[in-house]
């Protein structure tokens, strides 16, 4: 029995031992991965310092470390970093093997996250060796992977980096669909940095894109946030994009200022580079070296040197050689610390201008900010007005109410022309405003504004002229609706400043050459007139005859402004005679070429092609929290025998698309509770393939990215023109039921 225990504690003593073995075995593994990891940590610190020297010494050692224990996977993650640092030492060929050593260890393993990374750096890399098909490759690949880990704060950079390739192919459009994607997702997961650059970038693409205004506000919205964050780099890109801007722009005083500080700038990032590369270390590398191969050089010149006097001569002119050189950096050196104290003061005398650029950005987005929200408020109740006003006509009105009802529909279409004017004005000074040249009607055009006002002109006692030359073509190719838009300004301006008179509108040829005319409009009428000293100044935005007048007359005294500056977009001019108490004629002349009359194409009726559908199981839900303006909708729906439900905020419509099978969904922006974009955005989470429309009173211009990246289909914008709301529902729904028929 004694024996048989003796036997059992020696096992227990065996046993302990190994076991006490084993894990000190692990612990002295775990030890040394801490020790990996801490090493990596401190060349990433060396790395941001830019001590490059460091900062590979101390990656070489983990790597040692990690294939002593046979850690594959901090031997990829190590392969990565030495490739990262070799590519921004420009050591191009080292750093696509040490990516490359990183892919196949990773794929071995299946480190999707740390693949991902290297993907990324080898895309950026093959990009800066211009060999753009792959980079674009590399970059799709580290993309997906990202996604497919829900890494998403990684996949900023990379549609970042995208969007640099594309600006490179010239293709910029696609760049700058990335760079909008790449805005939203650096805001939201608040990478100052990515958003900066892509700012930045969408500045160059908007301009090459021929959008040279809404570049620059871009470029210094990305240049304010550099500044903000000191990011040198962006700050030095921004400098240049806003100079390669203004220079496209033939404003080429600015683009002298801009590249003047981006070469100061450039100047001191190299100087700061050559601090960062650790001088004395540097020094110290190369002399360790410089003796080394010095000593082979004398070794074999000593060998050499009794058989040849060319090794002496040789030995001669290399010292020679190597003095010149020294003395040449030496100069270099001086004159690079000469440019930097030169930089430094040139840089603080620019501070005053930065920060009145500052205030002036500050100044242009609280005025446009003011516009986008007066605006909406003003669009939303002429949403009810055009809607009522469309179902009063079409309910069989008495004979007596319709010229009343067609002047108040004219009012409300006028009025939204007049508030997409006002947002207009903007572009009309920056000259962002497009032509659309159609084949048209001209003395039609004009006689149909002159019906149109002429309700106007009979409340004040008015007589309307209209006098349009004989024999002059009536069939022309122009922008009708900046036609249209200047006269509506100008006998509306004559409507408004006479009573008991006349008016007269005169349409004649003043030169011919071919088809090609030039056309003077006359408007004239007996009102209050202008004074001499007044006319100056008439064409100014915000500018009336008066305070008087103004207090008398109303107006925001914006019409002319437009005026004038819808003429100069169609290459014309305008001028004006007045005579204080005797009248006022505005004169404008603009070429318009003559072209011949073609057939009429007859607009579809989308109403009557609705109701051909089958549209029996057809379920729209309407998102709206206004009560007059849900009955429009519904009651325009309704008509077309479709089927809807209204919710009133986006917490319910996510709940009523979980519940319900609609095929379309009518989503407001702005209401109670999480807004339209936010409900969108989780219905997409759960239901890719529903037809939602944005159905909203807000401005459009530069929030198309935030539309697209919310999950929205197209968009409509309120008040809109019953056909167009119609055209864009049968296409759905004409396209739902092709589809139904061929499954």
């Amino acid at each position: 029995m004694s024996q048989t225990k003796y036997y059992i504690v020696a096992f227990l003593i065996f046993f302990s031992c190994a076991l006490s073995a084993q894990t000190n075995e692990n612990e002295d593994i775990e030890v040394l991965k801490m020790r990996i990891q801490n090493t990596i940590t401190k060349s990433d610190y060396d790395r941001e310092r830019g001590d490059y020297f460091n900062a590979k010494d101390n990656l070489e050692s983990a790597l040692e470390l990690a294939i002593s224990i046979e850690d594959q996977k901090s031997q990829g993650i190590i392969h990565t970093k030495i490739g990262k640092l070799q590519f921004t030492v420009n050591e191009f060929d080292k750093a696509l093997i040490s990516l490359t050593k990183a892919a196949e260890i990773q794929r071995e393993l299946d480190d999707k996250p740390n693949l991902a990374i290297t993907y990324s750096i080898k895309g950026v890399l093959h990009a800066s060796m211009k060999e753009y098909k792959d980079a674009l490759g590399y970059l799709r690949s580290a993309k997906t992977l990202f996604e497919e880990e829900d890494l998403e704060i990684n996949i900023p950079e990379v549609t970042l980096n995208q969007a640099k390739i594309y600006l490179k192919l010239k293709d910029y459009k696609q760049a700058k669909s990335l760079l909008e994607k790449t805005i939203v997702s650096a805001k939201k997961n608040n990478q100052n940095d990515i958003l900066a650059s892509a700012l930045i970038f969408s500045g160059k693409a908007l301009d090459k894109l021929g959008n040279n205004q809404q570049g620059i506000n871009l470029t210094n919205e990305g240049l304010d946030i550099a500044q903000a964050n000191e990011q040198i780099e962006n700050i030095n890109e921004g400098l240049l994009t806003l100079s390669k801007i203004y220079e496209n722009d033939k404003n080429f005083e600015l683009a002298h200022q801009y590249l003047e500080k981006h070469v100061h700038l450039t100047d001191s990032i190299l100087n700061i580079q050559r601090a960062n590369l650790s001088p004395e270390k540097r020094a110290e590398y190369i002399d360790t070296y410089n003796a080394a191969e010095f000593q082979k050089l004398k070794t074999k010149v000593e060998e050499q040197e009794s058989d040849s006097n060319l090794a002496k001569i040789t030995t001669i002119l290399s010292i020679a050689l190597i003095t010149i050189l020294s003395l040449l950096t030496l100069s270099l050196y001086k004159n690079n610390n000469i440019r930097l104290k030169s930089n430094n003061m040139l840089q603080e005398k620019n501070d005053d201008l930065i920060e009145a650029m500052k205030r002036a950005e500050l100044a242009s987005k609280t005025k446009a900010n003011f516009l986008s929200t007066v605006t909406h408020e003003l669009r939303t109740p002429l949403y009810a007005v055009t809607g009522l006003t469309n179902m009063l006509l079409e309910e069989k009105p008495n004979p007596e109410q319709i010229p009343h009802l067609k002047s108040l529909k004219f009012s409300g279409d006028y009025l939204l022309t007049f508030i997409n004017d006002i947002l207009q004005i903007n572009k009309i000074e920056a000259n962002k405003v497009e032509l659309d040249p159609v084949l048209f009607n001209l003395k039609t055009k004009v006689e149909n504004v002159c019906s149109a006002l002429n309700n106007s002109a009979l409340d004040n006692n008015i007589q309307m002229h209209y006098d349009y030359e004989k024999g002059l073509p009536e069939t022309f190719i122009g922008d009708n609706l900046k036609i249209s838009q200047i006269l509506i300004n100008l006998i509306g301006n004559s409507i408004k400043f006479t009573k008991d008179g006349d008016i007269w509108v005169r349409v004649y040829s003043i030169s011919k050459n071919n088809n090609d005319h030039i056309l003077r409009f006359e408007i004239e009428d007996n009102g209050i007139g202008i004074s001499k000293e007044k006319q100056d100044n008439m064409f100014e935005s915000f500018s009336q005859g008066s305070i008087q007048i103004n207090r008398k007359y109303g107006g925001t005294g914006l019409g002319l402004s437009i005026v004038k500056g819808l003429i100069e977009i169609l290459k014309g001019k305008i001028y004006l005679k007045s005579e204080l108490g005797k009248g006022t004629t505005f004169f404008f002349e603009i070429p318009l070429t003559y072209a011949p009359e073609t057939v009429e194409i007859k607009k579809e009726d989308y109403s009557k092609n609705i109701s051909k559908l089958d549209i029996s199981n057809i379920k729209i839900l309407i998102v709206e929290d206004n009560k007059i303006n849900q009955m429009i909708t519904k009651k325009i729906l309704n008509k077309m025998n479709l089927e809807c439900d209204i919710v009133d905020n986006g917490e319910a419509a996510v709940e009523k698309v979980k519940q319900n099978e609609y095929k379309i969904v009518l989503m407001d922006i702005h209401m109670p509770g999480i807004s339209g974009l936010e409900a969108t955005k989780i219905i997409r989470t759960f239901d890719k393939e529903l037809t939602i429309f944005a159905l909203t009173a807000v401005t459009l211009e530069d929030k198309m990215h935030e539309f697209d990246e919310a999950g929205f289909d197209d968009i409509i914008s309120k008040p809109f023109k019953q056909e167009d709301f119609e055209k864009k529902l049968y296409e759905v729904l004409a396209e739902n039921q092709n589809s139904t028929a061929s499954f």
